[in-house]
């Protein structure tokens, strides 16, 4: 990894909203073709930090790199042409209700390039099995599974084919099997189209499924970021003889405990204050 350049880098990012900061000194370099996650408990700063990855927020301070491009020099029109080499799957899948799930995908390609309807109805098709929803096409979003939705809104992201795809909580809201199928997906499109992803979860089953490394966030700064393998090694350690506070505390979190640091944290009164009631992601 360390003799590519990164695709995507972020050097000594802040962000604060008022006097609360969210991100405190956070350095991340994503590499191409690679599977980012970046994980962590509610509030701790994960989707801001994606926001800031996609240009819709600005930074307080720090350096944004993405593609080559440092998002802060960008106006709005370098930004849009910058957005054309990435794609996006929200959380809910974002799918508009009046349009059918074809007319979705086809939407990036007709309002950002000048082919023809019929190539852009052979590449909403090639998107479309591409994530094997190719019998949902003529279908409206309400007729059709939170699964289906979110693979619908896979296909549109990929519809121009981006080099980065970014993922808000791909696996929310899901019963496994369907959970595992977006997992798979990811996986595929990662590995078969060599695209670079970076996905914001706190689905512990999800990111050792699809993660080459992970990045885990506490309070708006990196405990630690690594190989899958490093933080597997940290979760099934039988227990915590020797290790850091911050090993601790991402054992915790990776088990699923009861009992840890983090758990103390919530019995000093400041944890739900500083972490929960704000719902700052």
């Amino acid at each position: 990894m360390s003799e590519q350049e990164p695709i995507i880098k972020v050097e000594r990012l802040i962000k604060r909203f008022g006097e609360q900061t969210v991100l405190n000194g956070i350095d991340l370099e994503v590499y191409p073709g690679e599977t980012m996650v970046i994980m962590g408990g509610s509030g701790c700063g994960k989707s801001t930090l994606l926001r800031i990855m996609i240009g819709s927020i600005k930074p307080t301070a720090g350096k944004v790199m993405v593609l080559g491009e440092n998002l802060a020099e960008l106006n709005e029109r370098l930004l849009d042409e910058l957005r054309k080499r990435i794609g996006i799957l929200f959380q809910s899948g974002a799918l508009f209700n009046s349009m059918t799930v074809g007319e979705n995908v086809a939407l990036p390609l007709r309002e950002h390039t000048k082919l023809h309807p019929d190539v852009i109805d052979l590449q909403v098709t090639i998107k479309l099995n591409q994530v094997s929803l190719l019998q949902a096409r003529d279908k409206m979003p309400a007729q059709i599974s939170g699964g289906m939705k979110k693979r619908a809104g896979l296909a549109r992201a990929l519809a121009m084919d981006p080099q980065i795809l970014f993922y808000d909580e791909p696996s929310a809201g899901l019963d496994p099997v369907t959970s595992s199928q977006i997992d798979e997906l990811i996986i595929k499109l990662s590995k078969g189209l060599g695209v670079t992803s970076v996905v914001v979860t706190h689905e512990m089953d999800s990111a050792f499924r699809i993660a080459d490394r992970i990045c885990m966030l506490n309070r708006g700064k990196v405990l630690k970021v690594g190989k899958r393998e490093e933080f597997e090694a940290l979760r099934d350690a039988e227990n915590g003889q020797g290790f850091s506070e911050d090993e601790l505390l991402m054992r915790q979190f990776l088990r699923g405990d009861a009992e840890g640091p983090i758990s103390s944290e919530e019995d000093k009164g400041g944890f739900f204050q500083e972490l929960g009631i704000f719902s700052l992601r």
